[in-house]
């Protein structure tokens, strides 16, 4: 520290140094800060007296100064004292004695400034004996010494021997006499006195037994009270404290117990604040740490507790031993040694003094002194005196009278609550330490519930000011808090009490479900650690839920059930994670589960709904399986669980509504499987793919028949679980949010929650969430009023372009308010006018549509680009999404179905003896009722179908407006309409084949049905592709409703003729202007359409053949679920059927290790397909093949880029080409393109036929040759097969054996016969052939047995009476070309001769049997642009660039394939046996034509005519023999049919007789050429059936094109010569 006193100071000592220390002495006292300027001074003090030691300064100098200074502070010759006493600690250590000197005279001349007391006080005795201030220091210290003896160690004591006991027994009568009278505390005081100074009593002792006296007499608090505390005025203070620690010392033995009457005065001191808490505390035993030790040890006990539990135990020795433990732990624990603080704290409570009893427990670990069961019921008393006002206002339920409670004596006792706010602030924090005890008192409990109860009622009564809100929002978190910490955990300690549950709940449903399940988190996650209790009842219940879980069974759920129950009134959050943490283990237990649920409080009820949505969020578990492609069976089991569970019981539904709708705006549809489940099961509707026809037409009735009928399961009982459903949708206003959500959610599913998940399981969630949202909007429709539905759902363009909603899921959504619109129209209209008219109704029925329509109409004009409304009107688009399946058609034998069903079980009730009266009549009555229900709906609709088709009659005309193209119009209608509404769901797949029919029959301009059902067959394999699982199969049933209608037209001409005959959809030229209607010519003739449906048939076998070539996982599945939907109606031609059968079997092989899913649909759709063989018809019963000299091809050729979008036409072509090759067929498209009338004018000429559409002109060189050998060897195998069935490629194709040789031969043989039989031919040399064969026919016939049978069978007969009208057609074709034969030009050779779609001859079937080796399959040709065509045979090529072509031609190899597949199918059904000696015999005859034919064939220049009478006769005995065997394979009478079903298409057998047939046939190579023309002119001659053979056989072609008979005829033949 730096020297206050500078030396130059003391050097200039009288010039300035003593003024200069003054001053500095003055302004040190003046400081402010006492402390700061104390040590300066004496800083400076003890360096000037310092300096006088050392001898710079003389000590009367200083002395001088000191005087000046010392008036400056009081304390200044204290501080001065201090300066001296270290002055002369430090002098006497020193050696120089010259400085203790100087110090002795600096003292000896202050003496007048310090006093000598203080000197004696702070200096050495020898050093006062140096000043003189004392004379012996020797004498002083010996003096000293026993001043402080006699202070400090000696004891006052009384005498005791004085004492008189006299006094005692005086005072202990003055206290304890009666003091009812007019005695006072004073009085007695005055009298105590008197006997403590008369008696010498020790006062000490009279106040110890005014205490003893005080604990016999509690009673009289009024009178010792105040006598103690008058009588305190003459003790110390601690005195009182002292003698009551000493009392409780006395008590503190082992074996010592306190009494209570001593904790109660102790109690009553403190309360009157005599003594103090802290400083009685001290003598309580035990110690706060001990009781920390004993708090923690409780808890590891139970803990260890819980290990047991859980712990599994073998043998039965160890819970004998265990038990033993058990006894001896209960034993130690029976006496706990006696907890003075405890005692003293009951005490306290007892007399209400809450805040001595707080501090008490605030020193304690938190619920340790409430643990004590007398402390928790003496807490829970001093509750109920405090509430006790307050519950009898508000608490106490109407009619109950409720026994009151007085309050407490004392005054000093916590106020009493008046008011909610003062229950706040006393009884709330009385509670909190109460915690889990008060479930000591059940009571007490309820009383605090019913007060939350009125609390919550005030609270959500509005109308309180600002202030009152707050303050009731702090006590409603107040009260939120007493639940969670006090209410929940005491009810998990109370003992099964159900009635405390219900209670409970009374209060927790005013709660907001948030709020709730807040608290269940709380309770069951937290509230079990905080106590070593609720450890206990955490494990015992688990322990209690593992025995009933393990023995519940559905047999014994009665039991069970009220186990559970009785478990779940106290712990309802345990058992219930418990119990679901089994059922995701084990789904078989749901259904027990369940049913055992019945017993349970409404609370536990809402505690289940929690426990469920918390086990689905769990985090730590995964939604997925491990193989990443279908969601886990936990989640499938929960979700199933859901729905089973909120439909039986009344649990509130918002809280898991919420946590999907949650879900979904986070991205995660996994969720949605819930909501799938709840609606399904309250509600009674169903998402299925798996729904049958009878079932679907079901659901296109009204409300009763889908009940009825519509469902797999029967629907009942859902009224008032579908009502809970939709009140927590509205209450919560999640009905439009959750349709919005999965709507957005859906293309989420594949762009945002796809990422790295398998396709599979994209696939799968993409399905899952659309048919949620169909189901769901299902549920809304019906369930929701028209004003709740209408409040909720805004207009199309709000949805689409706000909401961003998909159209598809807009409008299914708005489909049912625009339904609610019109009718509520409809009827107000109908109310205004009373007119009854069918007419009137119509027309405002019409009104009605027209005034809810416009705006919609308007609205969806912003949904596409203004080009889309060039080709369609906003208010066809608008018709088209706003109608449904209940408006287009009635259902009828649905409705006839379940009335029939009601029929019977009526009848059922009247033959059932058993049945009580009563009951049949109660049965009877529900039945009667459920009928005329159906009957009336029927009615109904019937009506409201009838009015929507006429409102659609008068609308047709504004529908396609067609600005640009027809082609253009039906593509924007698919694309806008059809394809997204068709795949939407299963109804809306039979709604969409049902409006295209509809847009057909109601002649709508502009509308094309014929390219409409083309572009939907032609190419499904990106469609398919691109759908999910479900989209397949409603995109199949689509198809198969489309295949269905194409099926009708094509199986009748009345029918055909009736329904399309001279409808605009079936012009073939392709206008852009209206329907004329009048020209017959312009319509697609019968046999036409059934080109054009085989055509749509192969594409369909194409498109299918590639899909499940390519081994895409997608492209597999979609198919096989389309191909499965569409059976009914495909495959229907043989061959096609027999390509698609080899590759399914293909799949089966590759697929049943690898994926089996895939193996799965395989075989199911293969097994299927099978079946479906005995109804397949060869091909040229399909349809007519015409020989493609006279090519007629239906085809649409769509301009190219530069031809103005018109579409040229859809036209019959029969421009004859010179040359086929691919320049030409450019040259003909740029004919078609540019040159629109032309080709108008020819569609309407010559018949139609099939150009058979051969691979790029490039191959066609080698392929020609190729065929060239094939085909005469085949023409040989199949000359042979007509009399050795031992070759015949059918039996190729099914790897028969050689056993069914002889059964061949004779099937074959046998047809032929009777076919001929039939025939009438009309050529000589044909009659000469057809008789010899008839003779062999008999011949065989006489030794046959089953052949007779077959022949009888009732298709049989049928088939004889019948005119055989396609035998004839195909003679007089023969017969026509061999007239024309001469003009033919011969197959260039550099052209892939085309096989025509005929069964001329066997020769034909046999190469075509060879191409299917060749080329395996339609798909290796899907990419074919050139087609080679023969000479003077327009062609169009399939794959113009943009565009499609409705063309009846085909790839010929995979015509080969198919043709070949049939052939060797369908030939095989009709195998009867044959002797082997008549089998060599039709051999030897084989060969021999097939050399002859072969001779006549190499001088064809000469013998031209011959050859083909030859090969017409051949061909003439195959076609009625293919026609038979048809014809018996579908009426089933068959022989071999059997053998069919199960035989493999394999080709392997009898391969060395190929080849020996190859060898032979090479020398014919211009053999096949005129066979091929002879079946084109087939094909071309069954156009037209009223020529005559015989002159077709004798003209020119050019007289021939005169003679033909039909208008249709002729008008092709000009057209064809104009061309020409």
């Amino acid at each position: 520290m730096a020297a206050l006193l500078p030396a130059e100071w003391i050097k200039n000592w009288e010039k300035g140094g003593k003024s200069e220390f003054v001053q500095l002495c003055r302004a040190l006292s003046e400081n402010k800060n006492h402390d700061v300027g104390f040590r300066d001074i004496q800083q400076a003090l003890y360096e000037l007296a310092y300096h006088v030691v050392r001898g710079n300064l003389k000590h009367d100098q200083a002395s001088n100064v000191l005087g000046d200074v010392i008036e400056f502070r009081e304390d200044m010759p204290s501080i001065l004292a201090d300066v001296f006493c270290i002055l002369d600690i430090e002098t006497s250590c020193l050696e120089e004695k010259n400085k203790r000197d100087h110090f002795t005279q600096l003292v000896l001349a202050c003496l007048y400034l310090v006093s000598d007391t203080v000197l004696k006080e702070r200096l050495d005795p020898e050093t006062l004996e140096s000043l003189g201030l004392i004379k012996q220091s020797q004498q002083f210290n010996q003096k000293s010494v026993k001043i402080k003896t006699k202070l400090f160690y000696k004891q006052q004591k009384f005498n005791l021997l004085r004492e008189e006991n006299e006094g005692y027994a005086k005072l202990i009568a003055e206290l304890g006499q009666d003091l009812s009278g007019n005695i006072t505390s004073d009085l007695i005081l005055e009298n105590i006195k008197s006997l403590i100074g008369c008696f010498n009593l020790d006062p000490n002792r009279v106040l110890d037994i005014i205490l003893e006296v005080y604990e016999c007499r509690p009673e009289y608090d009024d009178f010792f009270v105040p006598l103690i505390e008058s009588y305190m005025y003459m003790c110390e203070p601690q005195t009182l404290c002292h003698i009551l620690g000493f009392k409780f010392k006395f008590y503190q033995d082992p074996s010592g117990e306190t009494p209570s009457s001593l904790y109660r005065v102790a109690a009553v001191l403190l309360q009157h604040n005599l003594i103090d808490l802290e400083d009685l505390y001290v003598h309580l035993l035990p110690g706060d740490n001990a009781i920390m030790e004993e708090h923690k040890r409780e808890i590891v006990e139970a803990k260890q507790i819980v290990r047991k539990l859980t712990m599994v135990v073998l043998s039965s020795e160890k819970t004998e031993e265990k038990e033993k433990e058990k006894e001896k732990e209960e034993e130690k624990t029976e006496k706990p040694p006696d907890n003075q603080k405890l005692g003293l704290l009951e005490a306290l409570l007892k007399i209400g003094d809450w805040h001595h009893a707080q501090s008490i427990m605030d020193q304690m670990p938190p619920f340790y002194a409430t643990s004590h069961k007398p402390i928790a019921v003496a807490l829970c008393q001093l509750v109920h005196v405090t509430i006790e006002p307050l519950y009898r206002r508000v608490g106490v339920p109407k009619g109950a009278k409720g026994s009151p409670i007085a309050s407490l004596p004392n005054k000093r006792a916590p106020k009493q609550a008046e008011s909610f706010e003062e229950l706040r602030k006393e009884v709330f924090n009385m509670l909190c330490y109460l915690g889990p005890h008060l479930s000591h008192d059940p009571i007490l409990f309820a009383k605090v519930v019913r007060l939350g109860k009125a609390f919550m009622k005030e609270f959500q009564s509005d109308g309180s000011k600002q202030e009152d809100k707050e303050k009731m929002e702090t006590l409603f978190s107040c009260l939120l808090s007493i639940t969670d910490q006090v209410l929940l955990p005491s009810l998990s300690l109370m003992d099964c009490n159900a009635c405390m549950s219900e209670e409970l709940w009374g209060m927790f449903k005013t709660f907001p479900y948030q709020y709730r399940y807040r608290l269940y988190g709380q309770w069951k996650n937290e509230t079990y650690n905080s106590h070593p209790l609720l450890v206990k009842v955490k494990a015992q219940t688990i322990d209690r839920a593992k025995y009933i879980m393990k023995r519940l069974t559905k047999e014994n759920v009665k039991p069970s059930g009220r186990q559970i129950g009785k478990l779940s009134h106290s712990n309802p959050t345990i058992l219930f994670d418990y119990i679901l943490s089994q059922i995701q283990k084990y789904d078989n237990l749901i259904t027990p589960v369940v049913d055992s649920l019945k017993y349970l409080t409404s609370l536990n009820y809402d505690v289940l709904a929690y426990c469920i949505i918390e086990a689905l969020a769990n985090p730590e578990k995964e939604r997925m399986k491990h193989d990443d492609t279908t969601i886990s069976s936990w989640l499938q089991s929960l979700a199933s669980f859901c729905g089973a569970v909120f439909r039986k019981y009344p649990i509130e539904l918002a809280g898991l509504l919420q946590y999907v709708a949650n879900q979904l705006k986070a991205g995660k549809s996994f969720d949605l499987l819930i909501l799938k489940e709840v609606v399904q099961k309250m509600a009674g509707i169903e998402i299925t793919e798996e729904m049958t026809m009878e079932q679907l037409e079901a659901m296109t009735g009204g409300e009763q028949l889908k009940a009825e009928g519509g469902y797999f399961g029967q629907i009942r009982n859902t009224k008032k679980s579908s009502q809970r459903l939709k009140d927590a949708l509205l209450d919560h206003d999640l009905a439009l949010p959750l349709c919005l959500l999965m709507a957005q959610q859906r293309n989420g599913v594949i762009f945002q929650e796809g990422g790295e998940k398998h396709l599979k399981l994209v696939g799968k969630l993409y399905d899952q969430c659309h048919d949620t949202l169909v189901q769901f909007g299902g549920f809304l429709a019906s369930n929701l009023s028209t004003e709740d539905y209408i409040k909720r759902v805004p207009s199309i363009d709000v949805l689409c372009n706000e909401f961003h909603t998909p159209h598809d899921a807009a409008f299914f959504l708005s489909r049912p308010m625009y339904a609610h619109h019109i009718s509520s129209k409809y009827d107000e209209l109908k109310k205004a006018e009373k007119g009854n008219k069918q007419q009137h109704k119509v027309h405002k029925y019409i009104t009605s549509c027209e005034l809810v329509m416009a705006p919609v109409h308007e609205a969806v004009i912003s949904l596409h680009l203004p080009k889309v409304w060039d080709d369609i009107s906003p208010q066809f688009y608008a018709t088209f999404w706003s109608l449904t399946m209940y408006d287009l058609a009635v259902p009828h034998s649905s409705y006839d179905r379940e009335v029939n069903k009601l029929k019977v079980q009526m009848k059922a009730i009247d033959d059932n003896q058993e049945m009580p009266p009563n009951k049949k009549k109660k049965e009877k009555e529900r039945c009667t009722a459920l009928q005329d229900k159906l009957l009336e709906e029927e009615k109904k609709q019937l009506e409201h179908v009838q009015r929507v088709l006429q409102r659609l009659k008068l609308e047709k005309d504004n529908w396609l407006l067609a600005k640009s193209t027809k082609n253009e119009t039906i593509t924007k209608f698919l694309q806008l309409c059809i394809f997204p509404r068709c795949i939407f769901s299963a109804i809306d797949a039979v709604y969409c084949a049902h409006f295209v029919e509809l847009v057909h029959q109601q002649k709508t301009p502009n509308f094309s049905t014929l390219l409409c059902y083309d572009r939907v067959f032609s190419d499904i394999i990106y469609t398919v592709a691109s759908c999910t699982e479900n989209e397949a199969s409603r995109y199949g049933r689509f198809l198969c409703c489309m295949l269905e209608t194409v099926t009708r037209w094509h199986s009748d001409r009345v029918i055909y003729e009736k329904e399309c005959g001279n409808y605009p959809g079936f012009l073939t030229i392709l206008r852009a202007t209206g329907f004329d209607g009048g020209n017959k010519a312009d319509q697609l003739d019968y046999e036409n359409f059934r080109h054009v449906v085989h055509k749509w048939h192969y594409k369909l076998t194409k498109a299918s053949v590639h899909c499940l070539e390519t081994g895409e996982y997608t492209h597999i599945r979609n198919i096989l679920i389309v191909l499965t939907k569409i059976l009914p109606w495909y495959p229907k031609v043989l061959n096609l059927g027999q390509a698609l059968e080899r590759r399914v079997h293909k799949i089966c092989q590759e697929e049943k290790e690898k994926r089996p899913d895939l193996y799965a649909l395989a075989m199911g759709y293969s097994g299927q397909l099978k079946s479906r063989k005995p109804f397949m018809i060869p091909e040229n019963e399909f349809h007519h093949k015409d020989p493609p000299a006279r090519n007629a091809v239906p085809a649409t050729v769509q301009n190219g880029p530069g031809g103005a979008g018109m579409p040229t036409s859809l036209t019959i072509n029969t421009v004859r080409l010179e040359e086929g090759t691919t320049e030409e067929t450019d040259k003909l498209k740029e004919k078609f393109q540019g040159v629109v009338k032309v080709i108008n004018k020819t569609v309407n000429a010559t018949p139609k036929v099939t150009t058979s559409n051969g691979n790029s002109a490039s191959n066609s060189k080698i392929i020609k040759e190729k065929d060239d050998k094939e085909k005469s060897g085949k023409e040989k195998d199949k000359e042979k097969k007509d009399k050795t069935p031992a070759a015949t490629p059918e039996m190729k194709a099914l790897g028969k054996d050689g056993k069914d040789k002889p059964k061949e031969e004779r099937a074959n043989k046998e047809e032929k016969a009777r076919e001929i039989k039939e025939k009438t031919p009309k050529s000589d040399k044909e009659k000469e052939k057809v008789k010899k064969e008839e003779k062999a026919s008999k011949e065989e016939k006489s030794k046959t047995v089953v052949t007779i049978v077959e022949s009888k069978s009732t298709a049989e007969k049928e088939r004889e009476k019948e005119p055989s009208r396609e035998r004839d057609l195909a003679k007089e074709m023969k017969s026509k070309e061999n007239a024309k034969g001469g003009e033919k030009v011969p197959v260039a050779g550099s052209l892939k001769s085309p096989v025509p779609r005929s069964e001329t001859s066997e020769s034909e079937r046999e190469q075509k049997r060879r191409k299917v080796d060749t080329h395996s399959s339609p798909s290796h040709s899907s990419t074919v642009k050139g087609t080679a065509v023969l000479p003077k045979v327009p062609l169009v090529s399939e794959n113009y660039s943009s565009s499609r072509v409705i063309s009846v031609h085909f790839l010929q190899d995979n015509l080969n394939e198919l043709k070949d597949s049939s052939a060797k199918h369908y030939i095989n059904h009709t195998t009867p046996t044959l002797s082997k000696s008549k089998e060599r015999e039709v051999e030897k005859k084989d060969l021999d034509k097939s050399r002859e034919r072969s001779r006549e064939r190499e001088k064809k220049d000469e013998k031209d005519r011959k050859e083909r009478k030859r090969d017409h006769s051949n061909s003439d005995r195959e076609v009625p023999q293919d026609s038979t065997k048809r014809r018996k394979e579908e009426n089933g009478t068959t022989g071999s049919s059997k053998h069919s079903k199960s035989e493999s298409p394999s080709d392997s057998p009898r391969l060395n007789e190929k080849e020996k047939e190859k060898n032979k046939s090479k020398s014919s190579g211009k053999e096949k050429g005129d066979s091929i023309k002879a079946e084109k002119m087939e094909k071309s001659s069954s156009g037209s059936k009223k020529e005559s053979r015989h002159d077709k056989e004798k003209t020119e072609k050019k007289d021939k094109r005169d003679s033909a008979g039909g208008k249709e005829e002729k008008k092709h033949h000009k057209s064809s010569d104009k061309h020409r």
